[in-house]
């Protein structure tokens, strides 16, 4: 048997042959309120008479519990409303007042706003709300928040939408919607910002929607979504891969009819594990709900399990990355910086990993290229077999000055609260910082900035959703490269952009080409699909440079 050692076939083989189980991931703006109203939640029209009563779980109304310990919210209850309230009106024709009524979440809240913008003015309607789901029964099941932004002025005929979600499983939409595409932004300063800084957000200059309006969705379980059902089968059904992607597609689907946006170009943006949920929601939106998708956004994206699951592709997939964090810090580097390590990591390095320890010659030519690549003492990679996780990465890097590298940006780097130990007791020196100050910020542009007050805590991240998971029972691996060919065989329209933060451990880079690599080359062509590589890590947005970059891109994709 003859094995090609073209790069691209060395790849293809390791993909097809190896599979391992799926494994968890784990803004100066006075706003214009000439004009605040609160309007009646809307429902399908066969249930205008449904009043939202049965009876819901004992903890409907609050998602404190399902986030961690360094999550928590700031009460948000006694601050004030808009700013510059005019005539805010209540709808009060909700009948009962049972108990409920008082755990739903409260009727939508719409406002005017004006940004001042360098060399522009936006003037917009932001609505903060939620949209109710029910069963086939027409029995209510979730209530999901949203926030959306819709530019004054515009043709809805032809003006984007663009449907916008995080990752986790359990994360909130705050993310995007504050550290990249939305009105205002939470500056995100990598090592210079602690959890004590103050979530002061700012005009965000980079928003979207000079090109496109702007619809964050939380699933259910994160941020002020919740369940208005009960019983384990339903928190069963949305805690799941497929039942949490048909979920959204029906958000949006409802989304469109009520706000008569279905001649809209439409586009999906979703992060992380967006790059799992995305795919399949855009594949149930044109196959169950009838709407049609111009185009997909995958940032930071995991697509496919078997990179996680399996040692040989995982270590492949990291080594550029690692490379990349070790050369940054002689000067700027871009992924043209990277060819000779990209090369290495699809021909010689997978060839001689597959080998196995057991091969002496094979390792120490790892051991010696690894170190090579990843400036890592040779004695330690030899150590471990030259098979450096990155866990063992980001303590190693600078481990003589007590510091331990970012898991989602490995560029940022924090002291290490137990350089003493043998075991690995930090957090990541990326995101843990962001939680207090992003929660912060989310609930009082949420409360405050928008007008809309949920009781009950914010889920910037839920734990609980995350652990709950259904990953499935099957053998194979969760992955969504599936539906990814299903919605550009689908729909030659349809364009894809997969972007990455070149200092990603979590997700990286080249992870994602390895796997858009082996789709048909009647699928790929270079205006449909496109990979791009910015400075940066999970959230590579936070530099100015990258955010600039990806908005050059989706502005490129609607225009």
């Amino acid at each position: 048997m003859t094995i090609s050692r073209k790069p691209g076939a060395v790849a293809a083989l390791a993909l097809a042959l190896i599979a391992g189980a799926p494994a968890s991931f784990a803004e100066d703006v006075a706003p214009a309120a000439s004009e605040t109203r609160t309007a009646p939640e809307a429902r399908p029209a066969q249930r205008d008479q449904r009043t939202g009563q049965p009876s819901a779980p004992r903890d409907a109304g609050r998602q404190g519990g399902e986030r961690g310990n360094a999550q928590e919210a700031r009460d948000q209850g006694d601050r004030d409303g808009p700013d510059r309230p005019n005539e805010r009106r209540r709808d009060t024709s909700q009948g009962s007042t049972s108990a409920a009524d008082h755990r739903r979440l409260p009727p939508d809240s719409t406002t005017r706003q004006t940004l001042a913008l360098p060399g522009r003015t936006l003037a917009f309607t932001a609505t903060a709300g939620s949209i109710r789901l029910f069963d086939d029964k027409n029995e209510p099941e979730a209530d999901i928040a949203y926030t959306a932004y819709i530019r004054d002025g515009e043709d809805p005929r032809s003006r984007p939408v663009t449907f916008v979600f995080n990752g986790g499983p359990g994360a909130s939409s705050a993310w995007l919607q504050l550290g990249n595409a939305g009105p205002w932004r939470l500056p995100m300063a990598g090592e210079a910002l602690s959890p004590s800084a103050p979530p002061e957000v700012q005009p965000n200059a980079e928003t979207w929607l000079d090109f496109t309006d702007l619809v964050f969705i939380d699933p259910v379980g994160t941020g002020y979504s919740r369940f208005a059902g009960s019983g384990e089968d339903l928190r069963k059904r949305y805690f799941s891969v497929e039942g949490d992607a048909r979920s959204i597609a029906r958000v949006i689907r409802r989304w469109v009819e009520r706000s008569n946006r279905l001649l809209s170009p439409k586009y999906v943006m979703g992060e992380s594990y967006g790059g799992i949920r995305g795919p399949k929601v855009v594949h149930d939106l044109q196959t169950r709900e009838g709407i049609g998708v111009r185009g997909l956004i995958l940032v930071s994206p995991v697509m496919d399990f078997r990179l996680s699951g399996s040692p040989v592709l995982r270590h492949v997939a990291n080594l550029p990355t690692m490379t990349a964090v070790a050369r940054e810090a002689k000067g700027p580097v871009t992924r043209a910086d990277l060819a000779d390590v990209e090369a290495y990591a699809q021909s010689d390095f997978l060839m001689d990993l597959v080998k196995g320890e057991a091969d002496q010659a094979a390792t120490d030519r790892l051991a010696d290229k690894v170190s090579g690549f990843t400036g890592l003492d040779r004695t330690l990679v030899a150590r471990l077999g030259a098979r450096v996780d990155a866990i063992e990465f980001r303590r190693a890097l600078d481990r003589a000055d007590g510091r331990v590298a970012g898991r989602y940006d490995a560029s940022v780097s924090m002291l290490d609260p137990f350089p003493d130990s043998s075991f690995f007791r930090f957090g990541d020196a990326s995101s843990d910082p962001l939680i207090a100050p992003m929660t912060s910020a989310a609930v009082d542009l949420t409360t405050r900035r928008l007008g809309w007050r949920p009781e009950g805590n914010y889920a910037l991240l839920s734990e609980q959703v995350n652990r709950a998971w259904d990953w499935g029972r099957g053998t194979n691996p969760v992955e969504s490269v599936q539906q990814i060919r299903q919605i550009l065989a689908l729909d030659p329209k349809l364009k894809l952009i997969v972007a990455h933060g070149i200092f990603d451990l979590a997700t990286p880079y080249f992870g994602s080409k390895i796997e858009l690599d082996q789709l048909p080359p009647t699928l790929t062509r270079p205006d449909r699909v496109k990979l791009v590589v910015y400075p940066g890590g999970h959230m590579f947005y936070s530099r100015d440079d990258s955010r600039k970059a990806l908005r050059a891109e989706a502005e490129a994709l609607m225009r």
